[in-house]
């Protein structure tokens, strides 16, 4: 598999960019999931020609709609910043993007929680990073993080599971025979989806079977729409416990009273947060395995992303 293309926040690589002329590494972003990735910096501020180092800024006015200020001298950045983030979004159409990872409370890069400031100097955390704000509103479905929020285990694990899914469906997208694509596609990540939300599930099923009525492009263009946003959505430990018992189903023939008992012990322990869910789903695979069993083998749930990366070993 190629690697998975993402943008970054420069300063988080390592790169000595920021205001004070230190930087942000995160190591792992360069040490772990640098592994799989292939990152494309972006630092704002240094893009749009201001100097290493530099005046701090930050964002004043309405949340909404706010203005770049330097702190020292009161200068209005804000056109400046502005016209570069447009051009600069457009430019990162050609990269095929399959993500972006944000610095935290930056005004230019922060995804939320930024500090605004109102006129009398008083900050409000509820503004966007000018930057983060132009790339997200042009590429509104694509997986974006900070690095902050992917210290949260739960974020850490959604945020790369949506990127590996996207890369899949990516690839979907250049097959030549797009309908047996689709079909495939779909079959594979049918109980990844349900983990995050039963109701697209249902959908983009209902949207493949009927992909023979519907023009190429528009389906490719719905299809798409519906899996970000799927995967967008929280997979909760109760969706979870329900995928594993539907996968325990397809063993009701081979699997003994005693191991059926083990098995949904394990399930209701995950269910309860005694257990990560890598312990279920080790079980569920190595039947899978001594079973054969067709259907569940070629399911991404089992491995939505590498095992390395042990992103189902928390609690």
């Amino acid at each position: 598999m190629e690697k998975i293309r993402l943008g970054i926040s420069s300063c988080l690589l390592g790169n000595k960019v920021r205001y004070d002329g230190r930087h942000k590494l995160d190591k792992f972003l360069t040490d772990t999931l640098g592994k799989y990735v292939e990152y494309i910096p972006v630092c704002p501020e240094v893009e749009c020609g201001l100097s290493i180092p530099r005046p701090s800024m930050r964002l004043e006015g309405n949340p909404d709609a706010p203005r770049l200020i330097v702190t020292s001298t009161g200068q209005d950045l804000t056109e400046r910043m502005e016209t570069w983030a447009q051009k600069r979004v457009a430019e990162l159409e050609a990269k095929n993007l399959c993500g972006f990872i944000f610095k935290s409370d930056s005004p230019s890069s922060g995804m939320e929680r930024v500090k605004v400031y109102n006129e009398k100097s008083m900050p409000v955390k509820n503004g966007v990073g000018m930057f983060a704000a132009i790339f997200m509103k042009h590429f509104p479905l694509l997986p974006v993080e900070d690095e902050g929020r992917l210290h949260d285990p739960s974020l850490r694990e959604n945020f790369i599971e949506r990127i590996f899914a996207l890369k899949k469906w990516r690839e979907t997208l250049s097959t030549k025979n797009f309908k047996k694509s689709l079909i495939d596609f779909h079959t594979k990540h049918k109980l990844l989806i349900l983990a995050h939300s039963p109701k697209h599930y249902q959908l983009m099923g209902k949207m493949v079977a009927a992909q023979k009525n519907l023009d190429k492009k528009e389906m490719q263009k719905k299809y798409q729409y519906l899996l970000l946003e799927a995967l967008k959505v929280k997979a909760t430990q109760a969706k979870h416990a329900n995928v594993l018992q539907h996968m325990m189903g397809y063993f009701k023939e081979q699997l003994s009273s005693d191991e059926k008992k083990e098995l949904l012990e394990l399930i209701h322990s995950y269910h309860d947060g005694y257990i990560p869910l890598v312990v279920p789903v080790t079980l569920i695979s190595h039947y899978v395995r001594k079973y054969d069993e067709p259907y569940l083998k070629e399911q991404a749930y089992l491995n939505p992303h590498p095992s390395e990366l042990q992103l189902r070993n928390h609690v």
